[in-house]
């Protein structure tokens, strides 16, 4: 699993608890993985359409530095499944873990559109 975005725990996104509220966990993952499909399938236009159990494992305080790991785990024919770890960059403990993300390729008519990808390629392979 390739970890490349870094996020840093602010006040403002903490729970009542002063953990990492876990909506914004997840908002920062829903984001990398549409960033992830969109360089993948190179196509801007991206929907996620669903994410597996969450498995929340450990808490992330103010200050930690959370860092984000995307792997492929299949491509569909208008889709591309990925899973996901969120982990403590200090510690290196897993704070969430989702098996399954599946993000969906869009046509200009919003409506599900094929991409012809079959495996992971790297934009220094492409050029």
């Amino acid at each position: 699993m390739n970890f490349h975005t870094r996020k840093w725990v602010k006040p403002e996104d903490l729970n009542p608890n002063n953990n990492l509220f876990g909506g914004r966990l997840l908002q920062w993952i829903d984001e990398e993985a549409a960033l992830y499909a969109m360089i993948q399938l190179e196509n801007k236009k991206i929907a996620t359409k669903y994410m597996s159990e969450i498995n929340f494992v450990s808490s992330a305080k103010q200050g930690d530095i959370v860092e984000l790991g995307i792997q492929v785990e299949k491509f569909g024919s208008t889709s591309v499944t990925l899973s996901c770890v969120a982990r403590n960059k200090m510690s290196r403990r897993n704070i969430i873990t989702i098996e399954n993300i599946t993000m969906v390729n869009l046509g200009d008519d919003g409506k599900p559109k094929p991409h012809g990808k079959t495996k992971v390629e790297y934009v220094k392979d492409r050029l």
